[in-house]
């Protein structure tokens, strides 16, 4: 599958069938840091992503009111 890091720009290539936590975590990053997105479709970290799809895990960026 592509995996594209925003807003780092990074663009890898890991192969195989995952469910979308699995992925998270052999990214080394945390649940609940991420958005991973389908196409137009925000995924759970239940769901399976297939080798030949592309996905983008947007990083959560969260900012107060003054």
């Amino acid at each position: 599958m592509d995996v594209r890091l925003e807003p780092q720009g990074k663009q890898l290539t890991i192969a195989g069938r995952r469910r979308v936590g699995e992925l998270v975590r052999a990214l080394g990053l945390v649940a609940g840091t991420v958005m991973v997105i389908r196409g137009d479709d925000l995924l759970t970290d239940d769901e399976m992503v297939e080798d030949d799809e592309s996905i983008e895990l947007r990083a959560v960026i969260s900012g107060g009111v003054r």
